[in-house]
């Protein structure tokens, strides 16, 4: 499981706040197929909120921990039968290795005076 400091923390329950639920987990609790979803998720945005529909609070919270325990992610909030998880995308090494650089060699940038001062 991964672990925040705190203004990283913050910072992602600040982003947080205006997603929707991407996982609905029913009281029949985690299931291969919710995993997959779950981690499927965490790959394509990093960080996901999920909805619980079980009304056991230890319940939720041990299930909370089981999930950012299996899919090594980084539990952020859990605010009632939402939890917000957090889990960095791997760096894609070499994605445009084989590419040259388009970067301008720039030319110092001159002035109306720069020009009149020439003549």
């Amino acid at each position: 499981m991964l672990t925040l400091t705190i203004a990283h923390r913050r910072e992602l329950k600040a982003q947080a706040h205006t997603l929707n639920p991407v996982v609905m987990i029913g009281k029949s609790g985690l299931s291969a197929s919710v995993m997959e979803e779950l981690n499927r998720g965490l790959s394509s945005h990093e960080l996901i909120k999920v909805k619980v529909q079980i009304d056991d609070r230890i319940a939720r919270n041990e299930l909370f921990e089981e999930i950012c325990q299996l899919l090594n992610a980084a539990p952020v909030q859990h605010i009632g039968k939402i939890f917000v998880i957090y889990r960095p995308k791997p760096e894609e090494t070499g994605k445009h290795e084989g590419y040259p650089s388009k970067k301008k060699t720039s030319t110092p940038f001159r002035t109306k005076r720069s020009f009149q001062n020439s003549v």
